[in-house]
Formats: C-alpha cells, structure tokens, sequence
C-alpha cells in the first residue's frame, strides 16, 4: 500500500480514527492487524517470513536476558545468524551463485546455476536491522526482554515504517507502545502538517523528476552531455525528496497517534563534508552501522590505518545492504573513500584556507565546503541508480561532450509540470535554508488554529494540483 494513494488516504483515516475510539487494551491489537493488513497489501504470504523474524528475536530476547557468560553470546550469534540468513537467502543468493558460475567458468569449471525465481520481500532489509538491534540491546543489557508477543510483533509490524524505515531502536518504541496516550490537537496537527510535507517532497517534486530522470538513465547515449548532466542532478533531488518524503509521512502517521519516530533526515544537502553528510543521511541506517559494526571493529580508539579500514568495511557493507549488486558495493566503496580522503587532507585543508583568509574566509569555506560535498555525493548516486557496474561506464562515458545543443529537458515534461516543479524546487530549497536557521514546523504551530488549518488545506491543495499520482512506487521500497 503506497502512502501516495487513495487507498492508503482511506486506511490511514479509519485507522487513525479507530484507535482514538478504542480504549488503549485494545490499540496494540488494532494497530498490529492493520499493520499486517498494510504489509499484505503488497504481497500476502510474505508476511509468514517477517513473523519467522518475530518469532526467533523474541525467543532469542527471552533467553537471553537471564543467560550468562558463553551462553548468551551462543544465543544472540544464533539470532543474528537466522536474521543474515533469512536476508541472505531472498536478497543475496542469486547474486552470490552468479559470481561463483563466473569464477569457476574463469577457472575452466563447469558448473550448474539454479538461479531461483525469488522475489525480495518488501523492506526485509529494514525489518531484519531493527530485529537485530532488538537483540543486540538485550544482549548488552540496554533493553529488557520484552514479555508481551503482540507489542514486540508490534514494534517490527508498526505499519508507518515497517517498510522504509526508519530502523528503530527498542528503547525508543516498545516504552511507547506500552504506555497509555490522549488524543491531542497539536500532534494531530503536526502529524497532518508532516504528512503533508513529505508527500509534497514525493508526488510534487520526486515524483515530477522522474520524467526527466528515466528517459535519461535509461538510455544514457541517446541523451549525451547537458539532457544528461541536469538529470543526474535531477536525481540526487529526486531521491532526496523520495525517501526523506516516505520517512516524513511516516513520522507524521506515527505522530497522529501519539507516537515519535526518530528523525531520519537533517538536510543532508547543506553538508559541509561526506562525514558530515552522513549525520543527516538515513540517520536510522548510518547509527546503526556505526553502534553495531564500526564501534565493534575498533571505532576510533584504533590505529590510523585499521580506522580507514573499518570506515571502508562499513561502507562496503551499506552498500551491499542496499542491493545484491557490484554497483552498489562501489557506491559504498566511493563514500568509504571519500571519507578517508577527508580526514587524510583534513590538516592541509585548514592550513590553506587559514593562509587565504583566517576567520573571515570561514563563510567562503562554507559554502565550498557545502557545493564540493553536493557534488561528490551526486556524482556517487551514478552506480547507485544505474545498479550495475555496465551501466554506470555507458553513463560516465555518457556525460561528454556536455556543451552540445540538444534538448536540455524531456518533451514529456510539459509546461505546466516545468512551471509547477520550478515552484516545487523553490519552495523547498527556501523552506529548507530557513530550517537550517529556524526550527520552521515549531513557528508554523504557533500560528492561530483556524490560520493552521487553513494553511494545511491550501497545502492539500496545491499538492492535488502540482502533484503526480500515477502509482510511482518510493525508490527504497526495493531494498
């Protein structure tokens, strides 16, 4: 169920609707039933895999708890093992065995691939990261057990983000789903308010990109040089809007029921560094990765070469958590080294920039700093959006000569929707610039109630007007 739909309009109404009504024994029932409603939307028997998750990390938590020593950690591998299986299986066999086939056919071995028909189950990769972090907290002692099935069934299912994030942490979400909450004006309004933010960022702007974008990584050679530099550009947008809009609307559907999910964007594209970019990129994945893979390996309390090492493992491995692919491992392998590059040129860096113009060149520095991080980050969403290594060279090799005469944008894009996307852009640029001064949602709500509506019914309604509604599903859907 698409959160851009008309059938989501009407699910997310009557739930929402439902749980005010119901006294709150009754809303974890309601809310996990609807979850699994909106999960099986998409494909039903998938949801017999996510429970086969449920089930093995909430046994794996209640035994853990009173283990100790040796047995605990037996417990918590063997979770983490049928966790990384179960992703392994649906995600990753195919793309091993077809690797293993061309070693051995380089080796002069024949080998048989069975290649299965396996279709990944949607948001798997989300579902199996939060379980693990279920488990590891109770291991660490962060996180009691939790004894009631139908909550902790809950905390993987809860529909907002069971598909897309954000990846949660226990700590956050089971405290909530077990205390009592009261209807509020103020968390409705800010959820709707939310809602509406992120599906402006999607069906207006996102969504509207996308006919620039396809034509063009489709067939990179038929759209060489400017048609396909703007669309590169247009895709480091589209994906922003894409996916911090799914993360919005979800955190405005948690709001509406009294429930805070974590912040998942910070206006990454105001970075001033790949580091940087990554405090406020798919905040939920990047925490994650750190807590429970770099501090593991060493973290920062390590040699300067073993620490540039663990930054390349643990972006090798985002980049394989976001597809079985090669592309993918290069686009993780590309921030990896960004990020070594960064702090090996950290020292020289300063040193010029204090040689060119001390503390007042320190707004100048800024706003290189901001465009050169830009830059590199989109330059990285090449293989990222191609999926192969293939396409990403034809893409590359695609973007020269770029000072030719040709069509800069598609002949699908009418009037209408450049003049709308134009709009679009500038209003979220100048929304997010005065975010990065001012805390915008937080002065919004202290405008008179009738004001507020009012502002969130024209808000419907230019995105009603602007906005595409053709079934374009969100791009992270797919991991």
């Amino acid at each position: 169920m698409l959160f851009n739909s008309v059938q989501f309009l009407i699910f997310f109404l009557m739930v929402t609707a439902a749980f005010w009504a119901f006294p709150h024994r009754f809303r974890w029932s309601l809310l996990l039933l609807a979850s699994c409603y909106f999960y099986m939307v998409f494909v039903p028997k998938y949801i017999l895999i996510l429970f086969a998750v449920i089930l093995i990390d909430y046994g794996a938590g209640l035994m853990i708890e009173p283990a100790k020593g040796r047995m605990r950690r037996i417990i918590l591998g063997v979770s983490l093992v049928a966790n990384v299986g179960i992703l392994a299986f649906f995600k990753y066999f195919n793309f091993a065995e077809a690797e293993v086939v061309r070693l051995c056919q380089w080796l002069g071995i024949s080998i048989y691939a069975s290649h299965l028909n396996i279709i990944l189950p949607i948001g798997l990769s989300f579902h199996t990261f939060q379980s693990m972090s279920y488990t590891i907290e109770v291991y660490r002692g962060a996180q009691r057990a939790e004894r009631h099935f139908g909550i902790y069934a809950l905390y993987v299912l809860f529909y907002p983000q069971m598909v897309a994030g954000p990846i949660e942490r226990p700590q956050n979400i089971l405290p909530q789903l077990h205390a009592p909450v009261s209807f509020s004006v103020d968390n409705l309004q800010q959820g709707i308010q939310l809602m509406l933010w992120g599906l402006f960022k999607k069906s207006v702007i996102a969504d509207n990109l996308t006919l620039i974008v396809d034509p063009a990584f489709r067939d990179p050679h038929a759209h060489q040089g400017w048609p396909l530099v703007i669309a590169l550009y247009a895709f480091s947008i589209q994906i922003y809007c894409d996916f911090s809009g799914y993360s919005d609307i979800a955190r405005g559907a948690a709001r509406t029921l009294g429930y805070d999910l974590m912040k998942n964007f910070n206006l990454p594209y105001l970075a001033e560094s790949i580091s940087d970019f990554w405090r406020r990129w798919h905040i939920s994945l990047s925490t994650w990765f750190r807590d429970y893979v770099y501090f593991p390996l060493g973290g920062n309390r390590v040699g300067r070469m073993r620490r540039y090492l663990n930054l390349l493992i643990v972006f090798l491995l985002s980049g394989l958590w976001h597809g079985a692919s090669w592309a993918f491992v290069v686009w993780g392998g590309l921030h990896g080294m960004y990020l070594i590059i960064g702090q090996t040129t950290q020292s020289a860096r300063d040193k010029l920039w204090t040689a060119v113009g001390g503390n007042d060149g320190r707004p100048l520095r800024k706003v290189v700093a901001v465009l050169l991080t830009f830059h590199l980050v989109t330059f990285s969403w090449i293989p990222f959006r191609m999926g192969t290594l293939g396409g990403t060279l034809d893409f590359v090799s695609a973007l020269w000569p770029v000072a030719d005469g040709t069509e800069v944008l598609p002949k699908t894009l009418d009037h209408f929707q450049r003049v709308g996307l134009l709009l679009g852009l500038s209003f979220l640029v100048a929304i997010e610039l005065t975010q990065s001064r001012r805390n915008v949602p937080a002065v919004v709500a202290r405008w008179p109630r009738l004001g507020y509506a009012g502002a969130l019914t024209c808000g419907g309604i230019v995105i009603l007007l602007l906005g595409r509604f053709s079934s374009q599903d969100f791009i992270y859907f797919q991991f």
